[in-house]
């Protein structure tokens, strides 16, 4: 193996298991990640991260599809939504995209609210989008089932991207309902994102999909264990009485699994700036805190219906030391390449990374 082989390797897993840290010690990541690791063949998040950088390219429009809504307060919550629109900021820095957020109503005030943090223009036509520079996108996408595939098809006409990429975004099991964590239908709720998410994939388009638990679009990639180890994933095993699980239908062909899906996508943020040797590609610490309380003044929730800048029942406390951590990893990965490569050099010809 090359010394970039190997860096790509270790960074790679070293993002990863920041992204997987299991800070409540129950385990369930640590569950999606075996198996989300076993269908990538390697790091998740270096993966999505070197398809993005291979197939991506400067103009190029990118889908982004995130937004879930809790019951029962009925309010977006606010991971996805965070590290969406980051990677907005990233994809324009690194690749020239031009990426656009698809989300329900429930979570445009905090797009709109946040493009500005970003330092990115909101456009809400394609065609806008394309003509102005350091710009972004948002679509409002429809609730209703027969709805979402007229809408699907109008959103394809208008531009069909290089790349999806979904972020904890609500998907249907194989009866078509849409569950929360603890097995509880939420059809009503939700954006119905999946229909457009599986045309795109049909259509040969490269698909991303990040998630934390296994009733988010793509999982389905992962069902044999969704649906052995994590509760209400198995057939029956819902409480709406659908006679499904909460694991969804679709098979994303590129997942990120995560203890919470921002980090997962934080990891392949901090991936594409490695690749593309541009530190400031990922985030900062201060750039996160300050997204996190705008989405929270946006009236984000934490998944636990409360109104604090928080992702997940995590404060700023961890969130924001994750982000500095892999930021500090690419600082290391891209700086020390000539220092370190003696030791490379050796680490390689001792073939213990080959295959």
């Amino acid at each position: 193996m090359t010394q970039h082989e190997i860096t790509v390797l270790n960074l790679g897993q070293s993002l990863d298991d920041l992204a997987n840290l299991d800070p409540r010690g129950y385990g369930v990541c640590k569950i999606l990640y075996k198996a989300s690791r076993e269908y990538t063949g390697m790091p998740t998040s270096m993966n999505a991260a070197k398809k993005l950088v291979e197939t991506v390219r400067k103009g190029n429009i990118v889908y982004i599809m995130t937004g879930f809504v809790l019951r029962p307060f009925n309010k977006a919550e606010m991971d996805g939504i965070v590290s969406s629109m980051l990677l907005c900021r990233a994809l324009v820095k690194a690749l020239g995209a031009k990426p656009v957020v698809i989300c329900p109503q429930d979570n445009y005030e905090a797009v709109k609210n946040m493009s500005v943090c970003m330092g990115l223009s909101l456009c809400k036509d394609i065609q806008e989008l394309v003509k102005t520079e350091n710009s972004m996108g948002v679509v409002i996408f429809t609730k209703d089932a027969d709805e979402a595939k007229h809408q699907a098809d109008e959103i394809i006409v208008k531009a069909k991207p290089a790349a999806v990429i979904s972020i904890e975004c609500p998907g249907a099991n194989k009866n078509g309902c849409y569950h929360n964590a603890t097995g509880l239908g939420v059809s009503e709720l939700e954006a119905k994102q999946d229909v457009l998410f599986e045309k795109l994939q049909e259509m040969g388009v490269l698909n991303i999909a990040i998630g934390d638990l296994g009733n988010e679009i793509g999982m389905g990639a992962i069902a044999q264990t969704l649906e052995k180890y994590i509760p209400y994933a198995a057939k029956g095993a819902c409480r709406c009485g659908c006679g499904g699980g909460i694991a969804v239908r679709t098979k994303a062909d590129n997942i990120i699994t995560a203890t919470v899906s921002d980090w997962g996508c934080y990891a392949m943020i901090a991936a594409m700036a490695f690749l593309k040797e541009d530190v400031d590609i990922m985030h900062t610490a201060e750039l996160e805190e300050k997204a996190v309380i705008c989405a929270s003044e946006s009236g984000m929730i934490d998944m636990y219906g409360e109104l604090i800048p928080a992702i997940d029942g995590f404060g700023l406390e961890i969130n924001l030391p994750i982000v500095s951590l892999m930021r500090e990893l690419v600082i290391s990965a891209l700086g020390l390449k000539q220092t370190c490569k003696t030791w490379f050099d050796k680490v390689a010809q001792s073939g213990y990374f080959e295959g």
